[in-house]
C-alpha cells in the first residue's frame, strides 16, 4: 500500500507574516493545491491523513480527509526540524495502510534521502515542489518502501 509524502501548499512568504509561523496559513494558490490532492487521490482507500501541527499542512490535507471520511491526525513528527530518521520510520510503520503524510520542505528531502540510503529507488531527482506529492510503494510484507515517484503539483 503506497504511502502518500505531500509537502503542504503555498502559504505565502514567511517574512511577511507577523504571527506564530505555525499558524500561517495557506495562500489562495495553496488551497488550489489543495483542491488538486482532492483530484489526485480522492477515489485512494486512504487509511490515515497525517499532517505536520502546522496549520499550513493541516490546511494542505483536510479537503482530502474530509472527501474520504478521515480525520487529520497531527503529529510532531512531520513538524518543521522533526528528526527525519524517526519521521520515516514511523511512516512505515503505518503501513500496509495507505496513508496521505503533509509535512514541510525541510523535512521531505531528508526522510527521502533516508528511504533512498536504504534501498528505496526513485524516479528522477529528489525535488519538492510546495503542494506535491511523493508515491512511496513499497513491498506489502513489511511496508518498507522500494519505489518513490514524484508527482508535481499543478502550475496555477
Amino acid at each position: 500500500m503506497p504511502i502518500y509524502l505531500v509537502r503542504h501548499g503555498h502559504a505565502g512568504s514567511r517574512s511577511a507574516w507577523e504571527g506564530d509561523d505555525r499558524e500561517r496559513p495557506l495562500s489562495d494558490k495553496g488551497r488550489r493545491q489543495a483542491a488538486w490532492l482532492v483530484d489526485e487521490l480522492g477515489d485512494e482507500k486512504l487509511r490515515r491523513v497525517v499532517s505536520s501541527p502546522y496549520r499550513r499542512c493541516t490546511e494542505t490535507v483536510e479537503p482530502l480527509a474530509t472527501h474520504v471520511g478521515r480525520d487529520v491526525v497531527a503529529d510532531d513528527r512531520l513538524a518543521e526540524g522533526a528528526d527525519p530518521q524517526d519521521a520515516a520510520e514511523w511512516l512505515v510503520s503505518l503501513s500496509p495502510k495507505t496513508v496521505v503524510a503533509c509535512s514541510h520542505g525541510d523535512l521531505i528531502p531528508k526522510v527521502l534521502r533516508y528511504l533512498v540510503a536504504g534501498g528505496m529507488a526513485i524516479d528522477g531527482a529528489l525535488l519538492d515542489a510546495k503542494g506535491s506529492i511523493w508515491v512511496l510503494d513499497g513491498d506489502d510484507t513489511d511496508g518498507r518502501p522500494t519505489r518513490g515517484r514524484y508527482l508535481e503539483p499543478p502550475k496555477a
